[in-house]
C-alpha cells in the first residue's frame, strides 16, 4: 500500500454496515494510517453532535467559575486522575514545564464494583446542572465506539476481533475535559506551551472536535503536521500500550497542542477520551509482532503498573490503581 500523504479520513459505517470488501478497506486503511501517522480521523461514528456541544457546554461553565471554587472539586492527591486538575500541574514526560491547561477527569463507572478498582468519579452538579448525566453519557458512547476501534485494529494486526475490545472491557478508560485558556504576554515568552510534545499512555484516544486549532504530530520524516477535524468527526491516535503490545509495529506518535498564533488567542476546549486496558491486564507483546529476527523491544508489564510509572513522569502520581 503506498504511503499517505496526510492523515487520512475513514468512515466507521463502512465497517459497521458496509460488504466484506468495505469492511475491509476500512481496516486496511484505518490500520495503516495508524502504522504511518499514528492518527487516523473518523467520521460516521453516529455520536449525535448535540451531545459533544453540551458536554463543551457543561465544561466551559465549570472552568469559568473561580479557582477557589474549582478547587474542592480536585481528588484526595490533589487532582490528577478524577475530577478537576489545576492549571499548569501537568508536565510533559522529561520535561518540568507545567502545561497551559486545567482539566477535568471522568472515569468509568458504569459496571458493579467499580469503585473497588479505580478511583471515585467526582461531579459537580452541585454547581453545574446536569453535569454528570451529559458527561457519563458522553463516556459511554465513546467507550462503546472504542470497542469498535479496537476491533478494527484487532483485524489488521492479524489477531482475533475481541482481543484488543477485551482487554480494554472495564478498563480505566478516561474522558479528559480540557481547558486551554488565552495566553497572557508573560506566558507565550516563558517557554511553556499549551501541550508539549508527548505519546499517549493508553491503547488509543479518541479525540472530540475540539473549538480551536493547534494540534500537531511530529510525521515519521520529523517535521510536525497539523491535525485537523470538522463537523462530526473524530481524531483516533495510537498510544504507548498498543505500541508495546505490537512490538512498536504500530509506534505510538509525539503530538502536541501549540499555542496560538497572534490575533487568535482564544481560549481552546477539547475532550479527548483515553481507551485503557483493565488494570490487571498484562501488556506483553504478542506473537504475531515479534520473531528471531525482530525479539520484543518491551518487558511485560500490567497495564496499571505502566500507568502509574506514568502518572508519575508526568506530574500526576497517585495512589495504586
Amino acid at each position: 500500500m503506498a504511503r499517505f500523504q496526510r492523515v487520512p479520513c475513514v468512515h466507521l459505517q463502512q465497517y459497521l454496515a458496509g460488504t466484506a470488501k468495505e469492511k475491509s478497506e476500512f481496516i486496511a486503511s484505518f490500520g495503516a494510517g495508524l502504522k504511518e501517522f499514528g492518527f487516523v480521523v473518523v467520521e460516521g461514528t453516529n455520536i449525535e453532535p448535540q451531545l459533544i456541544q453540551k458536554s463543551y457546554q457543561k465544561v466551559t461553565e465549570f472552568f469559568a467559575l473561580p479557582s477557589a471554587t474549582k478547587e474542592k472539586y480536585c481528588g484526595p492527591s490533589g487532582g490528577g486522575q478524577r475530577g478537576y486538575t489545576g492549571f499548569g500541574k501537568e508536565h510533559a514526560k522529561n520535561s518540568n514545564i507545567g502545561d497551559l491547561k486545567e482539566f477535568w477527569h471522568v472515569g468509568r463507572e458504569d459496571y458493579q464494583g467499580a469503585q473497588k478498582l479505580y478511583p471515585e468519579n467526582i461531579w459537580a452538579d452541585d454547581v453545574i446542572a446536569d453535569f454528570k448525566p451529559c458527561l457519563l453519557s458522553l463516556y459511554q458512547k465513546l467507550d462503546a465506539l472504542a470497542a469498535h476501534l479496537l476491533e478494527a485494529t484487532s483485524l489488521y494486526i492479524g489477531l482475533a476481533p475481541n482481543h484488543l475490545p477485551s482487554m480494554a472491557k472495564d478498563g480505566n478508560s478516561i474522558l479528559r475535559c480540557i481547558h486551554y485558556p488565552p495566553l497572557s504576554a508573560e506566558q507565550a515568552k516563558s517557554g511553556a506551551v499549551r501541550a508539549a510534545a508527548h505519546e499517549d499512555i493508553n491503547l488509543i484516544t479518541i479525540l472530540c472536535e475540539a473549538t480551536e486549532s493547534g494540534l500537531e504530530l511530529l510525521t515519521r520524516d520529523g517535521k510536525w503536521l497539523s491535525v485537523e477535524s470538522g463537523p462530526g468527526q473524530m481524531v483516533v491516535d495510537s498510544g504507548d500500550m498498543l505500541s508495546r503490545v505490537c512490538n512498536n509495529q504500530i509506534p505510538s506518535t509525539t503530538h502536541r497542542v501549540i499555542n496560538p498564533p497572534g490575533a487568535r488567542n482564544v481560549a481552546r476546549h477539547s475532550m479527548p477520551f483515553f481507551v485503557h486496558p483493565y488494570s490487571a491486564c498484562k501488556l506483553e507483546t504478542l506473537a504475531q509482532c515479534r520473531s528471531p529476527a525482530v525479539p520484543a523491544k518491551f518487558a511485560p508489564i500490567t497495564a496499571g503498573d505502566f500507568l502509574n510509572q506514568r502518572l508519575q513522569e508526568i506530574g500526576l502520581s497517585g495512589k495504586k490503581m
